[in-house]
């Protein structure tokens, strides 16, 4: 499992075209990770455009692949502005040996919803969007700390301490002309893995909903 950080230019214009559109982006960087006449494969990588530019103004974009990419199977000149070397998570994260206990920071972009009558309902109420949260910690085998709380009365809401911003409604276009649509929102916090088993699967599927729109990618960086 690998981690790539790279840079867009703005000024290119497909660049541009697939910053303002997920869906034409995920359909862009498929191209790195197989060859024009075959369909990338399902579950081959997880992407989230980050809030950050590089010191030039160059969006970035993280992508975590099980294969490394060619990023010149693209096929656009300028589109790359520059890519990091890529990071083996599976050495970094010590993948094989995660234990219950262990802390990390992480980042989430993700689809926080509900379905109701058959449809998908994006979450954006705070308490909702935590709660959601902390149903994915459950299934996926992480909990979040809870946040301190200072009101005394005798049924106290008990929040978990995350931070969550961005909160957008992400618009696509698929080729067929069909449009997307996903709200989203950016989580940011610690973590405590409790099931190591689940939390390593999580990392490399993701979480959620949306992953072709650029959801559902978790990061994450061990606090020592």
């Amino acid at each position: 499992m690998f981690l790539h950080r790279i840079h867009l230019d703005p000024s290119c214009r497909e660049a541009r075209r697939d910053l303002s559109d997920p869906y034409q982006l995920h359909s862009t960087l498929c191209r790195a990770f197989s060859p024009p006449d075959k369909k990338c494969p399902e579950g081959e990588f997880l992407w989230r455009l980050e809030p950050e530019t590089d010191p030039a103004g160059c969006p970035r974009i993280l992508v975590q692949s099980k294969s490394m990419p060619d990023w010149a199977g693209v096929g656009v000149q300028g589109w790359l502005a520059n890519a990091d070397s890529a990071i083996d998570l599976k050495v970094r994260l010590k993948l094989d040996s995660l234990k219950a206990g262990q802390r990390f920071r992480f980042r989430l972009r993700a689809n926080p919803c509900v379905k109701r009558e058959g449809k998908r309902l994006g979450l954006v109420r705070t308490d909702e969007q935590e709660a959601w949260l902390e149903r994915k910690g459950k299934q996926h085998g992480f909990s979040l700390p809870q946040l301190a709380s200072f009101d005394f009365s005798e049924a106290p809401q008990a929040r978990i301490d995350v931070r969550i911003s961005q909160e957008q409604m992400l618009r696509g276009k698929q080729h067929t002309g069909n449009g997307i649509r996903v709200y989203s929102v950016l989580y940011d916090g610690i973590l405590m893995v409790t099931e190591p088993g689940n939390f390593r699967t999580a990392l490399q599927a993701g979480i959620g909903h949306g992953k072709a729109m650029g959801l559902g990618l978790m990061s994450v960086v061990q606090i020592a």
